[in-house]
C-alpha cells in the first residue's frame, strides 16, 4: 500500500491557533477545511471491506481492488426454510451481487460531511459493509421456483371406505410464499454473509378445516362401526342382508361447515346396486287393475286388482342409516314401503259404474301367423283398459310402436295404396274392432282414418286403421260412468267388448249408398319386395250413427268415408315379357292372378 503522506506539514499550514484552558481551539470551517485537505480524496487509512483493505486508495484504485476481491468474499449459496423444508438458492442466479462503486461511495462518505470530514482528523478508517446489489428479475425467478417448490395447497382430513375397510386422509397444513419478502430476505442474507447460516422465508400458512382431531372422531364414532358388519333388511316380506363391502360402496364422509364430518348415503346407488335390487325384484312395482267378464250381459269381476310395493331410495336410507352405528342383533331393521292402489278392484267396480255390457263387436278374418301374432300382441296390451269418466283412450298410447321389440312381427299393411310389408301388419283389425266397440257404445270419437281403399271383410265406411307417428285411434269417454275394454283373440276373430253403464237404450248403423264409383287401373311392378294385389273400385260413403232412448230416435251423427280405387298390382321379374305378364295376369286358375285372389283373404 503506499505510504500515506505526512500530516506535520498539512497541520503547520493551518490559521493560527488560540490556545483557551490548555485545549487548542480552532474554527469549524478550518477543521473541516483541514479534514478536507488531510483526506485529500483518498480513502482513509484503515479502511476495509469485508477483510479487503483499501485504506489510502484513490476512488478508481479502492473500485478496481473490490470488483476483483469481492465475489471471492460474497456468499455463493444461501440456505433457506420455508414450509419446514430447506432449499438453497444459487446468489448468482438469484441476481445478488456487490457493487463496488457504491461500496466505495459508502467508504467515502464519512469524509467528505463535515462530522467525518474533521473526525478524519483523529482517527484512522475501519470496517465497511458492502452494498448489495439486486436484479429484480433475477431475484424473484429465483423465488418463484422456490414457491413452486413449497407451496402447497391444504388437504382436509378425510375418511374413505374400500372393500369394506376405514381408510384415513391424513390432514396438512397449506404454505403461500411470500414472494416479495422472500426476495428482501435474500438481499439480506446474502449483505450479512453468514456462512452455514439459513435464512427462513417469510409465507402464510393455511390451516385444513378438518383436522387430526376430527378425523379420529369420525372414525371411532361412525367410520368404523357402518362396515364392522353386515345389515339386514326387511321390506314387504322379503328379507336379506347387505355386507360391509355394498355399505362403503355408498359410504362417505362430508365436512360441514364447521368443519366436523357428517356421514352421507348414495342412497338411489345403494337401492340400485344388486345387493338391493334383486331381493326387491319380486316386489309389485306397479298395480294391477281387477280383471272384469261378463256373466250373461252382467259385468263381474274375474280376478281381484294387487296393489304395488315400491321401495324409494329415501326409505332405504331411512331404514340404514341408524344401523349403522349398532352392533349386533341391533343391525337389521324393516323398510316403510309405498303401497299403491290399483284404479280398479272387487270393490269399487260398481261404483265405477262397470256393471253390464255397453257393446262388443267381433271381426273375422283369413288365418295368417303373422296376424295371429300381431292381433294377438295388440289384444294383450289393450285387454282390461280402464278409461275414466271424460279420459281420452288411445290406441297407439295403449299399443305402442309395432316393433319386434314390442312383440310384433312383419306383415303384410297398405303404404301408398298398395299392400306392403311391414312390422305390425293385421293390427288395423283391431283398430277395426275397437272402433266398431266404440261407435255402438255410443261415445265421442276424437281421431280416427279408414283404410285408403275398401276391404271387404270390413263393414263400408265402419273401418279404421293406425299408423304410428302419424295417424291414430282415440274416444273420449263420455258416458258419466267407467268403461272397461275386453280385448279377445283367436287365430281367425278378434272381439272387444266395452263394460260400463249404457248411456242409451240402443245405438244402429244405417248405411248409405255407394257414391263418386271410381275404377281401378292396372299397373306391373318388378320391386322385389312387390306383393299383388286384387282390383276393387273406389267410392264415398256415408253411415248415419242413430242413438235412442225410451224407445225413440234422439240424434244422429254422419260418418263419411273415402275409398280410393284399389288398383290391380301384378308382380313380376325384370326378365319377364311383357306378354308373359299379360298371360300370367289373364290365369285365375294358378299362377299369379291366383296369388292376387289369396290376398284378398290376407290383407291387413
Amino acid at each position: 500500500m503506499r505510504p500515506r503522506k505526512p500530516s506535520v506539514p498539512r497541520i503547520a499550514a493551518l490559521p493560527p491557533a488560540v490556545l483557551a484552558g490548555g485545549a487548542l481551539t480552532i474554527g469549524a470551517g478550518g477543521l473541516y477545511l483541514a479534514g478536507l485537505l488531510v483526506a485529500g480524496g483518498e480513502i482513509e487509512d484503515g479502511t476495509t471491506v469485508r477483510g479487503v483493505d483499501i485504506g489510502g486508495l484513490s476512488r478508481a484504485e479502492a473500485v478496481r481492488k473490490l470488483e476483483g476481491s469481492l465475489p471471492a468474499a460474497g456468499l455463493q449459496k444461501i440456505t433457506v426454510r420455508a414450509a419446514g423444508r430447506e432449499d438453497t438458492v444459487e446468489t448468482r442466479q438469484a441476481g445478488l451481487a456487490f457493487d463496488a462503486e457504491r461500496t466505495v461511495d459508502r467508504a467515502a462518505r464519512s469524509g467528505l460531511d463535515p462530522v467525518g470530514a474533521i473526525g478524519g482528523l483523529f482517527r484512522s478508517g475501519g470496517a465497511v459493509e458492502p452494498v448489495v446489489q439486486v436484479d429484480e428479475d433475477k431475484a424473484r425467478s429465483a423465488v418463484g421456483k422456490l414457491a413452486k417448490t413449497h407451496d402447497r395447497t391444504p388437504r382436509d382430513g378425510a375418511v374413505t371406505f374400500g372393500d369394506g375397510k376405514v381408510r384415513q386422509v391424513t390432514p396438512r397444513t397449506g404454505f403461500t410464499l411470500d414472494q416479495d419478502a422472500s426476495v428482501e430476505a435474500l438481499r439480506a442474507a446474502f449483505e450479512r454473509g453468514e456462512r452455514n447460516a439459513v435464512t427462513v422465508l417469510p409465507g402464510r400458512e393455511t390451516r385444513p378445516k378438518v383436522g387430526a382431531d376430527e378425523v379420529r372422531r369420525a372414525v371411532r364414532e361412525f367410520a368404523q362401526p357402518a362396515v364392522s358388519a353386515p345389515v339386514t333388511l326387511t321390506a314387504g316380506g322379503q328379507r336379506f342382508t347387505v355386507g360391509p363391502g355394498v355399505l362403503g360402496e355408498h359410504l362417505s364422509l362430508r365436512p360441514d361447515d364447521g368443519g366436523r364430518l357428517r356421514p352421507h348415503l348414495d342412497e338411489k346407488g345403494l337401492l340400485a346396486t344388486p345387493a338391493v335390487a334383486e331381493p326387491l325384484a319380486s316386489l309389485p312395482t306397479t298395480p294391477k287393475n281387477a280383471r272384469l267378464g261378463l256373466n250373461g250381459d252382467k259385468a263381474v269381476v274375474t280376478a281381484d286388482g294387487t296393489s304395488a310395493q315400491e321401495v324409494t331410495a329415501k326409505a332405504l336410507g331411512k331404514a340404514v342409516m341408524p344401523l349403522l352405528t349398532k352392533s349386533g342383533a341391533a343391525r337389521t331393521g324393516e323398510i316403510a314401503t309405498r303401497t299403491t292402489q290399483p284404479d280398479l278392484t272387487r270393490e269399487n267396480a260398481a261404483r265405477l259404474g262397470l256393471t253390464e255390457k255397453v257393446s262388443s263387436f267381433t271381426v273375422n278374418f283369413e288365418p295368417a301367423a303373422y296376424r295371429t301374432q300381431n292381433v294377438g300382441r295388440a289384444v294383450e296390451l289393450i285387454n282390461g283398459s280402464l278409461v275414466k269418466p271424460n279420459e281420452t283412450w288411445s290406441f297407439n298410447r295403449t299399443v305402442g310402436e309395432r316393433t319386434k321389440a314390442n312383440g310384433f312381427t312383419d306383415g303384410i299393411m297398405i303404404l301408398d295404396d298398395q299392400y306392403t310389408k311391414a312390422p305390425g301388419g293385421g293390427v288395423s283389425a283391431v283398430a277395426t274392432t275397437v272402433f266398431n266397440a266404440m261407435f255402438f257404445a255410443g261415445v265421442k270419437p276424437v281421431e280416427h282414418g279408414a283404410h285408403s281403399f275398401y276391404i271387404e271383410r270390413y263393414p263400408e265406411g265402419r273401418e279404421a286403421t293406425v299408423a304410428w307417428g302419424s295417424l291414430d285411434l282415440r274416444f273420449t269417454n263420455d258416458t258419466g260412468n267407467a268403461l272397461y275394454i275386453e280385448a279377445q283373440s283367436t287365430e281367425t276373430s278378434v272381439t272387444i267388448t266395452f263394460l260400463g253403464t249404457k248411456k242409451y237404450d240402443e245405438i244402429k248403423s244405417v248405411k248409405g249408398p255407394r257414391t263418386e264409383v271410381r275404377e281401378p287401373e292396372r299397373k306391373v311392378s318388378t320391386d322385389k319386395e312387390c306383393v299383388p294385389q286384387t282390383p276393387l273400385q273406389g267410392f264415398d260413403v256415408t253411415v248415419q250413427r242413430v242413438f235412442y232412448d225410451g224407445g225413440r230416435e234422439v240424434k244422429r251423427e254422419p260418418f263419411r268415408t273415402h275409398y280410393t280405387p284399389r288398383d290391380e298390382i301384378v308382380c313380376r321379374s325384370p326378365e319377364d315379357t311383357p306378354d308373359a305378364a299379360n298371360r300370367a295376369s289373364a290365369t285365375n286358375a294358378s299362377g299369379v292372378e291366383q296369388s292376387l285372389f289369396d290376398l284378398a283373404g290376407l290383407g291387413l
